[in-house]
């Protein structure tokens, strides 16, 4: 669900087969029938952006009918906890939950806690008034305001009517087979094949698995469709458990290790929050709002301390608070579409793209070129001039008029960049794993890797700065930059970063084993504490490649998974609260009694030697506050969270809303859309009114096998470009019929924003489907195209407005809505005439 995993992540989608001719059931949820359909033994098609509903539908079909794991709810999940009696839920409220400030437009999440607890602010921010923001939600801060492991006040019966096992019924108890049909336009008898299917499939012999990538997240409310899956996954026990989880399929090498080691604006390495411009304390009032009691993250101290001396080795002492007073700070968002508006807004000056093609990628591409073109300066790296390099002399704004090529301010430098192939590294995977790769060719010509790129302009960056005296150089000089160099070109050791990342210890320089090791002293080294143990005993863990027909289906000797070369996290799950593995045939790890110690297939996520009896004392701290019996040690109670009472910015629980563009109300509130969803109302982001008659259909974005992301690295490909050869739009026989559209033809597709030209291609594959009463259309777009490489095309993220979730920012391209007409689009200033023409049009039929 949220995948079409065949096509895009072929590699992995061979476990899946397998699988299913061993016997297993798979089914999949998507609004197209794909190849990941084709290969499924159940496809059910349902409308894009109705995720919530449908699975929402399933929580309730598991509740009303008594089909949850009882013992692993009971022990395993917050479901006994009882809430403040001041939580009011969205069936009371119409849509919002308690605490809605309408002035400020976000929610005060302090009804939202256990209770009994008390309201702490997390991530560095003011403690007054507890209220997470976006930027600040890595991890529990406070734990929802835990002193100790257990919460003050549950319910082990579950009859508590203030216990979240309640609450989850009440709020979930209206999506019924009926709604979710209405809702999402599939049958009653296709979801109930679901629901069926996927408890019958769980319990203490057998789990099922959610796999999902971007379908689910490019939402604005994205990360509340992934929090409905794991509902149903502690529900049915599946959490922690071999053949279980939700599986984030990831669609570029290393996607994983772009936020573990983050090129995020908002945390540093291993989801660590960055200081925020509000926050007026010093080092030991951040490490204590960001720092649990209990769990892991009590140990956040040696987090961080470990990562300032691998960022500025000996100049971080304690005597200077390992430098934090010098550290930048964020503001309230530094998000890629706020800079954007920005730059837009001239309060960018420059701007470096790496890796990434926002004139293409992003949504209301036009949006970003008309941003690029307000620059003073702009660095591209990239392994082809991508549209971001070239859109100031062929973007399709020069066409239309809007941009002169000669008025365009922006100085662009455009470096070439290596390929993974002209380079060592490693990638992290969808399974956390770090496999290492070896470069296997010289880069051509002046191209270089992004390692040797940042490296050598550091280098230059320190060198300039050396006889500098101003205070806003000072943390620069600090920093620790020594990297050996090999080659002509003087490419850096990628494997002395690695060592750097996994951690040693000061002054001995023996190596890590892991991240409980790590200290606040200042005698440990860790680049990123999750990945602390990547280089144990001296050995790059991560380039093993031992086959698997050597060592156990485990395979713990293929490369190096975070953390600990754990391979499932939560896995303590796996056993009974006694320590017994929940079946002989699911057994994965387990506690010996003849050894006092767990052990198992896997790497225990537990303390070896900590009991399944064990019960901490009341002053007890970090992991020694969990008890034996509580697996999910990374969580304030060990327990994992149905309920979230602190973490996320717009709702403790999922609920149904509808996209930002969608033909249709809400069937559950008044309340639309998301309350907290991002929205930035201005003449270059319009956006289309609910049930416009001009933008009735539902577009929703994809990507193909043959091409990858922006289209940079596979439309410069001839045998890709061959395979699909031009931009098309996927339609069904009767929006054929209704719109006038001709297989192999041409349409225009148009919003508020844009209009492009796409090929049609007439199939059964995305068939219309009945919601509340109406025959809905759905169009699918690959985004692929551009204006450069050997295929080019309209960029279907022209058409998608900036509606962002609030937690992740990440855009609304999965679910917006469009119109289309027979034939190509107008050229030139008619361009914009056209999409203004359709905009008018649509005010008037509102009126």
């Amino acid at each position: 669900m949220g995948s079409n995993m065949a096509e895009n992540h072929p590699v992995g989608f061979q476990w899946v087969i397998e699988a299913r001719e061993r016997g297993a059931d798979v089914i999949h949820v998507d609004p197209r029938f794909t190849r990941t359909s084709a290969m499924a033994t159940k496809w059910v098609g349902i409308r894009a952006g109705s995720d919530i509903a449908f699975l929402g539908g399933i929580v309730n079909y598991i509740l009303e009918h008594d089909l949850h794991f009882e013992e692993y709810v009971k022990h395993y999940t917050n479901a006994p906890v009882i809430i403040t009696e001041d939580f009011a839920d969205t069936e009371d409220l119409d849509g919002f939950f308690s605490g809605w400030d309408p002035e400020r437009a976000e929610y005060d999440t302090t009804t939202w806690q256990y209770a009994g607890t008390q309201v702490h602010g997390p991530a560095g921010q003011p403690g007054e008034r507890f209220s997470t923001r976006g930027e600040q939600s890595g991890h529990g801060g406070h734990g929802g305001g835990l002193e100790h492991g257990e919460p003050p006040e549950e319910d082990l019966t579950l009859q508590h009517p203030r216990c979240v096992f309640q609450l989850l019924k009440k709020h979930y108890r209206r999506y019924t087979p009926e709604l979710v049909a209405e809702s999402c336009g599939c049958s009653v008898e296709d979801f109930l094949h679901v629901a069926r299917a996927l408890t019958e499939s769980s319990g203490p012999e057998k789990t099922a698995a959610f796999c999902y990538a971007v379908g689910w997240t490019q939402h604005t409310v994205g990360v509340q469709y992934i929090r409905t899956a794991a509902i149903i996954q502690q529900l049915l026990g599946n959490m922690g458990r071999p053949g279980g989880g939700i599986i984030a399929l990831r669609g570029h090498a290393s996607i994983q290790g772009s936020t573990d080691i983050p090129t995020l604006y908002n945390i540093l390495p291993g989801y660590l929050p960055m200081p925020h411009a509000e926050f007026h304390g010093g080092l030991d009032e951040f490490i204590e709002a960001n720092t649990s009691p209990t769990g892991w993250w009590g140990h956040f101290d040696a987090y961080w301390v470990s990562l300032m001396k691998a960022y500025f080795g000996e100049n971080a002492t304690a005597d200077n608070e390992w430098l934090f007073g010098k550290l930048p700070r964020i503001d309230d968002d530094n998000s890629v579409y706020q800079t954007t508006l920005d730059m837009l807004d001239g309060k960018v000056k420059g701007y470096l793209l790496a890796g990434e093609n926002p004139a293409v990628g992003n949504a209301n591409s036009r949006a970003h070129r008309l941003a690029l073109a307000k620059l003073d300066w702009l660095v591209v790296r990239d392994v082809v001039e991508i549209e971001s390099a070239s859109f100031w002399y062929d973007g399709p704004e020069i066409e239309s008029g809007e941009l002169k090529t000669d008025e365009i301010p922006t100085e662009v430098f455009f470096l070439p960049a290596a390929a993974h192939t002209e380079k060592d590294g490693s990638f992290t995977n969808t399974q956390r794993l770090l496999q290492w790769h070896w470069q296997a060719t010289e880069p051509k010509g002046d191209c270089r890797s992004d390692l040797w790129f940042y490296f050598h302009l550091g280098r230059l960056i320190k060198q300039k700065l050396e006889d500098s005296e101003e205070p806003r150089d000072e943390l620069l000089k600090a920093l620790r930059w020594d990297y050996p160099t090999h080659s002509q070109i003087q490419e850096p050791s990628a494997e002395a970063v690695l060592q750097e990342v996994s951690g040693w210890e000061v002054p001995a320089g023996t190596f890590l084993d892991g991240y409980p090791k790590l200290k606040p002293d200042g005698s440990t080294v860790c680049g990123c504490w999750i990945y602390c143990g990547v280089f144990k005993d001296g050995i790059n863990q991560a380039a093993r490649k031992k086959p698997h027909w050597e060592q156990s289906y485990v395979a713990a000797e293929w490369a190096w998974a975070w953390p600990a070369n754990r391979r499932m996290l939560y896995n303590r799950a796996s056993a009974d609260p006694n320590g017994k593995p929940w079946s002989e045939r699911k057994k994965f790890v387990w506690w010996d009694p003849e050894q006092g110690a767990w052990t198992g297939l896997d790497v225990p996520d537990f303390e070896k030697d900590k009991p399944p009896s064990y019960r901490p004392p009341d002053d007890a701290k970090a992991e020694q506050a969990i008890a034996g019996d509580h697996p999910f040690i990374m969580q304030a109670d060990g327990r994992s969270w149905m309920f979230v009472p602190q973490g996320l910015v717009d709702g403790p629980l999922p609920a149904h809303y509808e996209p930002q563009e969608s033909p249709f109300d809400n069937p559950l509130y008044s309340q639309r859309a998301n309350p907290r969803r991002q929205l930035y109302e201005r003449s270059e982001n319009p956006y289309h009114r609910v049930g416009s008659e001009v933008y009735q259909y539902v577009a929703t974005t994809y990507r193909l096998t043959e091409h990858h992301t922006a289209g940079g690295m596979t439309r410069t490909v001839p045998y890709l470009s061959e395979l699909q050869p031009a931009m098309f739009c996927e339609v069904s026989p009767e929006l054929a019929a209704e719109a006038g559209l001709v297989h192999g033809g041409w349409a225009t597709i148009y919003s508020a924003r844009a209009a492009i030209e796409a090929r049609v291609l007439v199939t059964d594959r995305i068939p219309p489907i009945v919601v509340q009463g109406r025959t809905t259309h759905q169009v699918g777009l690959p985004y692929h195209w551009g204006s450069r490489g050997l295929t080019t095309g309209g960029a279907a993220n022209d058409l998608a407005p900036i509606a962002l979730d609030p937690n992740v920012h990440i855009q609304e391209v999965k679910a917006f809505t469009v119109g289309i007409v027979p034939g190509r689009r107008p050229r030139g200033p008619a361009l914009r005439e056209f999409v203004e023409r359709k905009r008018k049009e649509a005010d008037e039929r509102a009126r």
